[in-house]
C-alpha cells in the first residue's frame, strides 16, 4: 500500500481519537488547556514507545511505524491547538496559566518520550 494512503487513514482513525480523548480530558475545565495537554503528553508517550520498539526492537515493520506515528499520532497530537490556546491565554494576559501550560506541555512531553522508551526497553527486555 502506498505511504500517503497509510498516514491518510491513521490521521482519520488519530483525528477521532483527539476529538474524543482531549473532549473527555477536558471535562468541565474551562480555563486551563488539560485536553490538549492530555493528548500531547499521550502522544508524545506512544510515539516514544513506538519508535524505540521500531528502532530497537523491529518490532513493526515500516508500514506500521508510518500508520501509527505519521499517520495516527500525527493527527492525535495538537502542536497547533497547543501554539494557538497558548496565544490567546497571552492576549488574555492570562501570563500564569499560559506559562505553566507552556512549561507543562514541554515537561511531560519530553517526559512521556522517555518514558516510552523505558517501557520499549522493558518490553524488549522481557520479549
Amino acid at each position: 500500500m502506498q505511504a500517503w494512503i497509510i498516514v491518510g487513514i491513521g490521521g482519520f482513525v488519530g483525528a477521532v481519537l483527539r476529538y474524543f480523548t482531549s473532549g473527555w480530558l477536558q471535562g468541565s475545565v474551562s480555563t486551563f488547556p488539560i485536553g490538549t495537554l492530555g493528548v500531547n503528553v499521550i502522544g508524545s508517550f506512544f510515539i516514544g514507545l513506538i519508535m524505540y520498539l521500531f528502532e530497537y526492537g523491529g518490532l513493526f515493520d515500516v508500514e506500521t511505524r508510518i500508520f501509527l506515528t505519521l499517520g495516527v499520532l500525527g493527527a492525535f497530537t495538537t502542536m497547533s491547538t497547543f501554539s494557538y490556546e497558548s496565544f490567546r491565554l497571552l492576549e488574555q494576559q492570562a501570563f500564569g496559566i499560559f506559562a505553566l501550560n507552556a512549561l507543562a506541555t514541554f515537561t511531560l512531553t519530553l517526559l512521556a518520550v522517555w518514558a516510552g522508551k523505558v517501557t520499549a526497553g522493558c518490553m524488549e527486555a522481557a520479549l
